[in-house]
């Protein structure tokens, strides 16, 4: 069950809260956001190089999007990205949204909607819901009455979307397709597995399995496209927050985490924690989709 694999910090990005990492095809580059530092970073595998920007608010998620663009979802809404400026432009806030929240984690469908959730910034109350952005227009889709929602993660032929509850320990799956999104229905019981961990941002392999990663765990999990547990690799941190597929073969799994639940012996025991981590994947993934603006 355990895979044993070498594990490389490839960024000592100290991310108080990694999150988000997704690889952009087009550029060959990874992105990932720091959420409580407000920086969207970007990391060239090839060169090593890397930067980070300046976000205007807590930033949970960039993806790539028509136009040269990244569409980003920050605490008051939804932003546009220009790599070659730098610059952040609102595009629009999400209607009915709480102010105490904030957006948290999202993908792209094959047809290049956005899937994203919200939740609670003080991880408390029960506001955050998931919702799709499709081509301009912001609407509810999906699980809702969640403290911190992670994923969605869609498959590659679209056919079924994930959600995350991961205060309740639970990853949910539900009917996908152009037209619409069925009812969530329980997919696996993390809480079960790893009591004292909890499913933060999945992701989808090309073989439909599900992998997460385990706030507190230590690990990463992948479980079969049933909902069974068939594998775990360990990280040499503790708080994993997100993976992701990548490189030019879509062999490289890249993935966040986080210090800010870390007191002082924990950052002794895991002194490379809040980088980005890599290693090569046992499965490949495959390209998401840019995200359609309009």
């Amino acid at each position: 069950m355990e895979i044993e694999t070498e594990v490389r910090r490839v960024l000592d990005a100290e991310s108080k809260l990694g999150e988000g990492v997704l690889w952009d095809a087009q550029r060959e580059v990874v992105w990932f956001v720091d959420i409580k530092r407000h920086r969207l970073w970007h990391y060239d595998p090839d060169t090593g190089s890397n930067s980070y920007a300046e976000a205007p608010g807590q930033i949970g998620w960039a993806i790539p999007a028509e136009g040269g663009l990244l569409l980003c979802g920050l605490k008051d809404g939804l932003y546009t990205f220009d790599p070659e400026t730098q610059a952040f432009e609102k595009l629009m806030a999400v209607p009915g949204e709480p102010a105490g929240n904030r957006l948290n984690d999202a993908c792209t469908d094959p047809w290049g909607r956005v899937w994203f959730g919200s939740m609670d910034d003080s991880e408390n109350s029960a506001s955050g819901r998931f919702y799709v952005f499709d081509r301009g227009e912001i609407r509810p889709a999906g699980p809702d009455g969640i403290a911190i929602t992670n994923g969605p993660a869609v498959n590659r032929s679209g056919s079924r979307i994930y959600f995350t509850d991961t205060t309740a320990q639970t990853i949910m799956a539900a009917d996908l397709s152009q037209d619409s999104v069925g009812e969530a229905r329980p997919f696996a019981d993390t809480g079960a597995l790893f009591p004292d961990a909890y499913p933060d941002g999945p992701v989808v392999d090309e073989e439909d399995h599900v992998w997460t990663g385990l706030y507190l765990g230590s690990r990463v999990a992948r479980f079969s496209p049933e909902g069974e547990l068939v594998a775990t690799i360990a990280m040499p941190a503790r708080d994993i927050t997100k993976m992701a597929f990548g490189g030019k073969d879509f062999g490289t799994g890249y993935v966040t985490t986080a210090i800010k639940n870390m007191e002082p012996g924990d950052m002794k025991q895991y002194p490379l924690a809040g980088g980005l981590f890599a290693f090569d994947a046992p499965v490949k993934g495959f390209a998401q989709s840019q995200a359609k603006l309009g």
